[in-house]
């Protein structure tokens, strides 16, 4: 048997191979029996010929061709721990057939596979707004319930090329007003417009206890370095809890510990304790409460030491298989030595994400208002804030190296305040790699 489906692959190729003018619509002929070749294959365990055979057929002008090609591939690599190819291959299938069941449900257990739980929640909520037969639909239901990553270590790495019109988040005012009159501001005070690298990493840990019980850990680092390090800043988080998931509900608790460098010089550290429920509403929607205690250390002022309380809630719903929208609020409260900076906050905000063709497009909106309790003695006003954020990014997965795809992100800020010193707009423009599912 397996030296007559050797050579039925070589006769295939032979005959492709005979009229080069015509080698496309020879191959179009042909390609059905390819398909079928490489299944043979599987059948007697020749994986790697039916990998070549399904190589060959994965930019077929036929797009049917061309998924079932992909989706067969992507089946093989997962089997020989390639999870991320076989992840970046489904995820092309999905985007061309989007109402396809089966891509997407593989794609969910690669997605669980490689630890990336919000990726998972995506595709679920996605698949609810399919037309699903009913015992797929329990199928979907029992992974929205129990889900956990089953990957004991993931990492996360975003990297970016960011041009920033304002890289210190700081005024265009040359003077502030005080009661003694005008003050003119230096020129490190003022805003700084910059091209910086943009690093961003999350490196996560789970360990089961029980069925329904899980330690988990993260460490994540962020930071925006310039030319210029006085205006580098760099935050690291480490945090660890245990995590408990009954049903359609889980929670989360953990502790945190936060520094902040800015200038390349320790600029804030934070110790945090905070819970997390996310609730499965429906198939289609997912609803997360956070709420957060911490004490904050700032190094270059006493005053502005504290304690803080915070807030926020996140609903999400899949509006159909390529569309999902989110809508969000939160609330913080902080107690700073000193009246002048301790401040009320609040935010609201909504994002919406379409898939269009293999690129993914993200909007975002958000609007916040922050008070402070009393002024400063040398200012006429407390401070009080508006602040407008608008969000546009897209990952195009037409390119995809190692499960990475290039990003664009377009950010801008307008901060409204009473106070000159906190009054800024800011442009931010990201050119980088993140993961392309």
């Amino acid at each position: 048997m397996g030296r007559k489906i050797h050579l039925s692959l070589a006769a295939a190729l032979a005959v492709a191979a005979l009229s080069p003018a015509n080698a496309s619509e020879r191959i179009k002929l042909l390609a059905p029996a390819l398909l079928e070749l490489g299944q043979r294959f599987e059948r007697v365990g020749e994986l790697a010929n039916a990998t070549k055979i399904y190589r060959t057929l994965l930019e077929d002008a036929d797009a049917e061709v061309r998924s079932e090609a992909r989706f067969r591939l992507a089946k093989i690599l997962a089997a020989e721990g390639k999870t991320t190819e076989a992840a970046v291959l489904m995820r092309r299938v999905a985007d061309e057939n989007p109402k396809a069941t089966a891509p997407r449900i593989e794609l969910v257990g690669l997605l669980h596979r490689i630890g990336d739980e919000a990726g998972v929640l995506r595709e679920l909520r996605s698949l609810s707004r399919l037309d699903l037969p009913l015992n797929i639909a329990r199928l979907v239901d029992r992974l929205s319930a129990s889900l956990k990553s089953s990957q004991p270590l993931a990492l996360q790495i975003e990297l970016a090329v960011a041009p920033d019109t304002n890289i210190n988040r700081a005024t265009r005012s040359d003077t502030l007003g005080t009661v003694f009159g005008e003050f003119a501001f230096d020129e490190d005070s003022r805003a700084k417009s910059g091209v910086g690298l943009s690093a961003r990493g999350l490196l996560q840990s789970r360990v089961d206890v029980s069925g329904e019980v899980s330690i988990a850990a993260h460490g994540s680092l962020d930071a925006d370095l310039y030319r210029r390090s006085e205006f580098n800043d760099i935050s690291f988080e480490a945090a660890v809890g245990p995590e408990i998931g009954r049903g359609p509900a889980r929670i989360a608790i953990e502790v945190a510990f936060n520094q902040r460098w800015f200038g390349m010089k320790p600029y804030q550290r934070t110790f945090r304790a905070s819970g997390s429920g996310r609730l499965i509403v429906d198939r289609a929607s997912q609803l997360r409460v956070d709420a957060s205690i911490r004490t904050s250390d700032n190094f270059f002022n006493d005053l502005q030491d504290g304690h803080g309380i915070g807030t926020v809630v996140r609903y999400e719903r899949a509006f159909s298989a390529r569309v999902i929208a989110s809508l969000r609020g939160s609330f913080d409260r902080f107690k700073a030595n000193e009246p002048a900076y301790a401040t009320r906050s609040w935010s609201i905000g909504a994002t919406i994400s379409r898939d269009l063709g293999r690129a993914t497009v993200d909007i975002g909106a958000d609007y916040a208002r922050l008070n402070a309790d009393a002024r400063l003695l040398i200012l006429p006003k407390a401070r009080e804030d508006k602040l407008a954020r608008f969000q546009l990014g897209a990952v195009f997965r037409q390119i995809s190296i190692a499960g990475f795809s290039p990003t664009i992100r377009i950010v801008r800020e307008r901060n409204h305040s009473s106070v000159e010193y906190y009054e800024y707009k800011r442009t931010r423009t990201e050119f980088g790699i993140s993961r392309s599912f």
